[in-house]
């Protein structure tokens, strides 16, 4: 097999030994990898090669995890993994709201990260049909959402949220089940994930609708998708 068609995964992480173990069995799973030490250049290097998915490390010498995060993802929908020994909630909150896909704690399993790797290529690979309703249409395989001419680009996480939610318009969906739909490998995440991603994702829709809400909290319940009456939306169309 050529070499060069496989998916390539960027390693930034300053713990050479912890990063050789991970390029180890990223490799025997059939995977490229490239190693940086440092957050210095990270953010170029990825602009130039185009890696398929990126494990960020929090703490870098150089420029942090986060901030290479914000900076990647205000250009580009590459996945990212961020990996920390920090497990403050709010840490992994600020990481997933900051646009990264998926997260984990140190010390973990490479058999489990690559395991994670995997999951989030599969969630950002699909290619489904376009999905369209009398309002947004949302096309997975380019992890977009548009309405009446506006586009927007979504994480993996928040269209894989939006879909669940959208697929049950009208029907309300515990935190539960969509923590089930966004992390099918039943991992342990609070409450306060889904409620973050939610947010970040209403924020999102705004810029498609800015005067519509389209989900809705159901107190001490969950979320519905409910698009609005087409009568009713065209009266908030400006002009």
């Amino acid at each position: 097999m050529n070499q060069n068609a496989l998916p390539l995964i960027l390693i930034v992480e300053d713990e050479e030994r912890l990063a050789d173990v991970v390029g180890d069995y990223l490799r025997a799973a059939g995977f490229r990898v490239h190693h940086l030490a440092t957050g210095t250049g990270a953010v170029a290097w990825i602009e130039r090669e185009g890696p398929d998915l990126i494990l960020l490390d929090l703490m870098l010498p150089g420029q942090d995890g986060l901030s290479i995060c914000r900076e990647v993802r205000s250009r580009a929908q590459v996945p990212i993994i961020m990996t920390t020994a920090r497990v403050e909630e709010i840490d992994r909150l600020l990481g997933l709201e900051l646009g990264a896909d998926d997260y984990v704690c140190k010390p973990y399993s490479p058999r489990e990260l690559v395991a994670r790797v995997k999951a989030v290529l599969r969630r950002t690979s699909r290619a489904p049909e376009h999905r369209r309703s009398g309002f947004l249409t949302l096309e997975p395989d380019r992890l977009q959402v548009s309405h009446d001419g506006r586009v927007i680009t979504l994480t993996a996480v928040e269209l894989a949220l939006l879909a669940a939610l959208h697929q049950a318009a009208g029907r309300i969906l515990s935190r539960d089940h969509l923590m089930d739909r966004i992390y099918p490998d039943n991992r342990v995440v609070s409450d306060r994930t889904i409620d973050s991603h939610i947010k970040k994702l209403r924020r999102r829709l705004t810029e498609l609708a800015p005067d519509v809400e389209l989900i809705h909290s159901v107190y001490g319940v969950g979320y519905r998708y409910e698009e609005p009456d087409i009568d009713e939306a065209l009266m908030h169309k400006p002009g």
